[in-house]
């Protein structure tokens, strides 16, 4: 009878086990598909900024150096190998920056401003930069889900044993984070 209560109590554990692991792997999986859909909408971006530079090129001449910023960061993300996600985010960063600086020039160029296409690459950029926020949020809430099994009991306990490490939060750059200078 013992031996019968002993057998049960094992396999509880084992079947206990393979839950935890299986939901820590689970864990895992979702925050990498939340990084993949980073990468997607970073691709979309990615593939839009040449057709920005080309329409707007001929309308601000002399802005070359806003274009070749841009363009660079672009070229730089597309070298990136897919496993520098925190150098890729940097990128990401300093690129939407560089592009900001092209959606202000339609309010010094009242032509580009009404140019079809230059609207239409804008509406686009900015629905992609919103889909890049929101893709971020949903990794953040992913490595958060994941980072909170590593820490609680009992799955921390299989996490240690397989050497899962906790995920790192993509974080808004500092300089985003401060209130823009307003003068009247």
């Amino acid at each position: 009878m013992t031996w019968i209560i002993l057998l049960i109590i094992i396999i509880v554990l084992v079947f206990g086990y393979i839950a935890l692991y299986n939901g820590l792997q689970r864990a895992k999986v979702y925050t990498d598909e939340s990084w993949s859909q980073i990468d997607v909408q970073l691709k979309r971006r990615n593939d839009l900024i040449p057709n920005l530079v080309e329409t707007t090129k001929g309308y601000a001449k002399h802005e070359r150096e806003t274009f070749a910023q841009v363009v660079k960061l672009r070229n730089q993300m597309i070298s990136l190998p897919a496993d520098q996600q925190e150098k890729k985010m940097e990128l990401s960063n300093q690129l939407s920056d560089s592009l900001k600086s092209i959606f202000a020039l339609a309010e010094n160029y009242p032509d580009l401003k009404a140019n079809q296409e230059f609207t239409k690459l804008m509406e686009e950029l900015s629905n992609t930069e919103n889909k890049i926020a929101y893709s971020r949020q949903l990794f953040n809430s992913s490595a958060a889900a994941y980072n909170q099994k590593l820490l609680t009991f009992p799955s921390n306990l299989v996490a240690k044993i397989h050497g899962m490490k906790k995920i790192a939060y993509l974080e808004v750059p500092t300089e985003e984070k401060n209130a823009p200078k307003v003068s009247f």
